[in-house]
């Protein structure tokens, strides 16, 4: 089930990121490298910090595959998918409910404390996004008001809570990530927004 989720998110951030690149008006190499680091880029990162080299997507060719295919179709059919940005947006939460969860699990793998191991979910759920940013020259998402790492967050806490209880992992994986897609979900459908110590000040310089 993992490996599966896997290649569907791969799928989805990749073209969402070859849609990104090419509103910059990227070449086809920056194109590439775009949706590559949007795609495995918090993966990456995840296995760095935990030791885990060589990294996930170097052990198993099929993840470059999988990229390289993303990206032709992104490429093929960029005329249609404007128009599918609201699904692309909807696999990427479903991405990001669920790199959430795999990212706590190898936490779990390495004998990390709970809050690291959180902190991995949500690296690896939206690092890639972050590193896919600053190459755009955008000030990275979870860094602006818009919620974006709250949800893995709170999907992660809801995670080692529901441990607690003599609930099947399947339930709890489900659960936990579940909370992570409808936090994101409602928090962009009713602009919902993290604070920030700014308001009423922006005129004073």
């Amino acid at each position: 089930m993992f490996y599966i989720i896997e290649i569907l998110g791969i799928v989805s951030f990749s073209i969402s990121g070859v849609l990104i690149a090419m509103s910059k008006k990227m070449d086809l190499f920056g194109i590439l490298i775009i949706a590559f680091v949007t795609s495995v880029g918090g993966g990456t990162l995840r296995d760095l910090l935990i030791g885990n080299t060589p990294v996930t997507w170097m052990q198993d060719i099929t993840f470059t595959y999988t990229i390289l295919g993303a990206v032709v179709l992104g490429i093929l059919l960029r005329s249609k998918l404007n128009y599918l940005r609201t699904s692309l947006f909807l696999f990427d939460t479903v991405g990001i409910g669920m790199y959430t969860i795999i990212g706590i699990e190898n936490g779990l793998n390495a004998n990390l404390h709970p809050i690291i191991c959180i902190a991995l979910g949500t690296i690896t759920a939206s690092f890639g996004g972050v590193i896919r940013d600053i190459l755009c020259n955008e000030i990275p998402v979870i860094f602006r008001k818009e919620i974006y790492a709250t949800p893995c967050i709170i999907g992660g806490i809801i995670y080692f809570a529901l441990r607690e209880f003599p609930i099947p992992y399947n339930y709890v994986f489900l659960i936990a990530a579940s909370a992570v897609i409808i936090i994101r979900l409602l928090a962009v459908k009713f602009k919902i927004t993290l604070p920030t110590p700014y308001t009423g000040i922006e005129g004073s310089f």
